[in-house]
């Protein structure tokens, strides 16, 4: 019996904000083995901020994962914490990690930026 590879993809979107802005990801496409490592970077339009990373799986809804304001996590309610993680340190692109990648990690992950929020969490 041969072997069998699973392998998934992690395709990065270009979200653009105003003429001459735009959230910067990298990479723009990610091919990785399952199991192995996944981590994707976000540079959020200057004075923005709000980070807001989000996972699209095909045929599915967009699912909000993580925000950040200012640097500091601001709702990480969506974030699947066993094998994803994100940083948004000062003066460095914020990131987004999966250990471990499962094929159900396959999927549009993409981050957008914003100067606010219309969002109340009490």
């Amino acid at each position: 019996m041969s072997p069998i590879f699973t392998y998934f993809t992690i395709l990065c979107l270009l979200a653009a904000g105003s003429p001459g802005e735009e959230v910067t990801q990298t990479p723009k496409h990610l091919v990785k083995g399952e199991g192995q490592k996944a981590k994707l970077y976000c540079a959020p339009i200057t004075g923005h901020s709000y980070v807001f990373w989000y996972q699209q799986v095909l045929r599915k809804e967009f699912k909000f994962l993580i925000s950040f304001q200012n640097k500091n996590v601001f709702d990480e309610t969506g974030m699947p914490k066993e094998r994803f993680s994100a940083k948004c340190p000062p003066n460095s692109p914020c990131s987004l990690e999966i250990q471990a990648t499962k094929l159900k990690d396959s999927a549009v992950y993409f981050c957008a930026s914003s100067q606010s929020t219309v969002l109340n969490i009490s």
